[in-house]
Order: C-alpha cells, then sequence, then structure tokens
C-alpha cells in the first residue's frame, strides 16, 4: 500500500503539470477566434494553425465544457483567461449555432456563424447540454442553464423514441428524421446514448430537477438493459430503432467516417470500442451515483473485458476496436480512448481495490506520457501505432480538443487525490 501511495502522488504531481503547464496553456494560446467567438481547432503536429475554420457543435460544446469545468484545476494565473474564453464560447453557441426558427443547435458553420449544416443531431444537442450545464455550474450564468433546460424538452419532444425507448440520433433541419443508410435515420447507437448519459448526469448536478433525474435513470437503465452485454462487459455498436445490434457501418457527421486509421477492419463490422467501455464504466458509476440507482457489476465487467481482450500489457495502453469476446482486431491506439481509458481504470481501483486496474491505469499513464503528449507543447497527438509511432500527429482538428485530454486528466487527479487520502488515514 505504501508503494502505491507513493506512486500516486509521483502521477500526481505528473498529471496537474500535463494539465496547467501544457494542455490548458495550449490550448489559451492558440483556440480563441478573437474576431467572431467561439474557437479555433485545427492544429498541426507543431501546434499550427491549419487554416481550417469552420465550427462543429461537438468541439465548440467541448470547448466551453472544458473551459467551464477546468478551472477548478487551473492555476489562478490562468483562471481570468479561462472565464473570459468560457464566455466567447457560450456567445459562439447562443448567436452562431442556436436555430431561432425550429429551436436546437446546428451542426456545422462557417468560422463567421454562417450556417452549413443545420441538421438537429442528437449527438450535438447533448454536448450543448453538457456543456451549457458545466458553465451554469462555473459561472452561475442563468442564461446558459435556460437554454440548456431549453434543448433538454426539445429532445424530449422532438427526438424521443416513444415507440421503442431512447432517442433516434440523426435528424434533419426541421427535426425530421434523417433518411436511413449513411444518414442513418434507421439507426442507433450506444456511442450516442452514452453521451445523452453524460449531459443528462450535468444537467442533474445544475438543477435538481426530478425530471432530469429520471431521464438519467431512464437512459442508465437503456443502455444497461439493451446496449450493452453486461455479462461479458461489452457494448455493442450501432442498432435498428427496435435495439437490435446489426453491422456497423460509417454515418455521416461522425467521427469514424472521419478519423484517419492505420489499419482497417473487414467484415463483419459489428465492433465493440474498448476505450468507449472503459469510459461508460466510470461515466455510468457517476449517473449511479447521482440518481442513487442500485450499484451493478457492469462496471466492473466492462473494465475487465477491456483487460481481457483490447489491452497491450506489453507496451501499456488500449487498442482502438475489437469484436465482442474475440482478440482485438485493430491495434492503433487513439488519443480518447487511452485517456479515457485512465480514468476508468482509477476508478475502478478505488472501486474494487483490484491490482490490475491500478497496474492498468499506471502503465496507460506510462505511455501517454511517453508517446502521446508532445513534449514541448503538452498536447496529444491523435493516433498512434501499437508502439507508440504517429500515424496522425495533429494536436487539434475538427473533433480534437480539450475535452477528452483535460477531462481525463482533471478526473484522475480528483481520484488520486481519493486514493491518497485514504492510504494515510
Amino acid at each position: 500500500m505504501p508503494q502505491i501511495q507513493q506512486a500516486a502522488q509521483e502521477i500526481r504531481g505528473q498529471m496537474e503539470a500535463a494539465l496547467s503547464q501544457g494542455i490548458l496553456p495550449f490550448w489559451l494560446q492558440r483556440c480563441r477566434d478573437r474576431s467572431y467567438s467561439g474557437y479555433l481547432l485545427c492544429f498541426d503536429e507543431e501546434g499550427r494553425f491549419t487554416g481550417e475554420d469552420d465550427k462543429y457543435l461537438v468541439t465548440q460544446s467541448r470547448m466551453l465544457w472544458g473551459f467551464s469545468h477546468l478551472q477548478k484545476k487551473a492555476p489562478d494565473s490562468l483562471k481570468p483567461e479561462m472565464e473570459e474564453a468560457a464566455a466567447s464560447g457560450f456567445e459562439c453557441l447562443e448567436n452562431f449555432f442556436w436555430d431561432p426558427k425550429h429551436g436546437g443547435f446546428r451542426w456545422q458553420t462557417a468560422r463567421n456563424g454562417a450556417p452549413l449544416d443545420s441538421a438537429k443531431l442528437t449527438y450535438g444537442q447533448s454536448f450543448a447540454i453538457y456543456a451549457l450545464s458545466e458553465y451554469y455550474l462555473c459561472s452561475g450564468n442563468s442564461q446558459a442553464l435556460e437554454l440548456a433546460c431549453k434543448t433538454f424538452e426539445l429532445l424530449q419532444c422532438r427526438a424521443a423514441d416513444n415507440a421503442n425507448g431512447g432517442y433516434f440520433e440523426n435528424l434533419e433541419e426541421d427535426w425530421s428524421l434523417s433518411p436511413g443508410g449513411a444518414a442513418a435515420g434507421d439507426r442507433k447507437s450506444l456511442d450516442i446514448h452514452m453521451h445523452l448519459l453524460e449531459a443528462f448526469t450535468t444537467l442533474a448536478e445544475a438543477t435538481g430537477d426530478p425530471i432530469h433525474l429520471r431521464k438519467l435513470s431512464e437512459v442508465t437503465d437503456l443502455i444497461l438493459r439493451r446496449m450493452v452485454n453486461c455479462r461479458e462487459g461489452y457494448g455493442y455498436n450501432q442498432f435498428d430503432l427496435r435495439f437490435r445490434p446489426i453491422p456497423a457501418i460509417n454515418i455521416n457527421r461522425t467521427w469514424n467516417a472521419d478519423r484517419q486509421t492505420g489499419e482497417t477492419i473487414g467484415e463483419p463490422a459489428d465492433t465493440t470500442s474498448y476505450g468507449h467501455n472503459v469510459e461508460l464504466s466510470w461515466l455510468m458509476d457517476k449517473a449511479m451515483r447521482l440518481t442513487a440507482d442500485p450499484e451493478t457489476p457492469v462496471v466492473k465487467e466492462l473494465l475487465d473485458h477491456a483487460l481481457s481482450y483490447g489491452y497491450d500489457w506489453e507496451n501499456g495502453g488500449v487498442y482502438r476496436d475489437g469484436v465482442a469476446c474475440r482478440p482485438a482486431l485493430v491495434h492503433d491506439k487513439e488519443w480518447w480512448q487511452n485517456f479515457e481509458s485512465m480514468a476508468g481504470f482509477l476508478n475502478g481501483y478505488l472501486l474494487y481495490g483490484d491490482a490490475r486496474y491500478w497496474q492498468a491505469f499506471q502503465q496507460t499513464w506510462g505511455f501517454v506520457r511517453r508517446f502521446f503528449l508532445h513534449p514541448v507543447l503538452g498536447e496529444s497527438r491523435q493516433l498512434l501505432d501499437v508502439r507508440g509511432t504517429p500515424i496522425a500527429g495533429q494536436l487539434g482538428n475538427p473533433w480534437k480538443g480539450i475535452y477528452h485530454t483535460g477531462r481525463a486528466l482533471a478526473e484522475c487527479l480528483d481520484r488520486l487525490d481519493k486514493l491518497i487520502e485514504t492510504k494515510e488515514e
């Protein structure tokens, strides 16, 4: 135990430095769009702006969330600038992304706010709720909370699938269902419902409203009953509208359609994401604590499955994809999966005391620190091969901002503090 305590204290210092001296300064020095509001996100492997300046709801929201939430972990010297950055993000969502005619948030705008894609993707609405709720918790801005609640109500009225449960995910400008196929009006996914769980958690924290807590419980229950194999510990990827698992395809307006990869998967394409599963484990644990729902062993099962099939015990870190209870198919390592997995494994160690979770956390941090984090600029590279050689080295892109890197470090810092305090008692 003293050995783990000593290691926890050492890692805590490393992570605090990575956040306050690396990730936060990287984005504060580059991302503010001082001409129009919001954020510029596309930076190459040396932190140079690429010129790509369209804005997407998902990452504008994630940046607003990050500058709001991470103020609690920031040095005092950075907090005023973070407050200004958060205010700029709120201004961008309110003035450029909100659709005054149909309600809800557009998916994509030009840098100056001109609408480019006014689709009402549930994925995007969830991140807007998440960000606005967190901005309210940070700033006390009542307009932000009102907009978060209004968006939540629109989802219940326009996107809830009252016949089959859950939410339609792909809707057009007027909230009509998108066509099938790559537009995916005929599909649902664990990914989007997991992010609804995360959004409803923060909204319920902000309001304490029984309806927000009830809908959070409903999403939690839906994921457990219909979207995860609780016995084996992995999430299915895509479903038809009645939640029957179906082979996954690339869907327009998603990360999978845009991601750079070093490896591809042939048929069958019905994959599970180890990083998503571990991320889900700690998000689920947090949601159930808020709603006081009964504990479920699925949190542990998700971690155990990832360690059994998706973890690289030789080099450290989680692989990208696999199929159910079989060896991993794709051995690339993506930034978000590895950052989120650190929080999940550390959370699992605190919950269950299983030394494998501590070892996985420690090894993943070693891999992240050595290979993902840019040694000078501090932000994470996007994609590496199994031994850490960069495949996609950019530090920012339309899908990549402060959210996964900053959030994972903040979550780990909180848990390391608990671990250190527990060991000292």
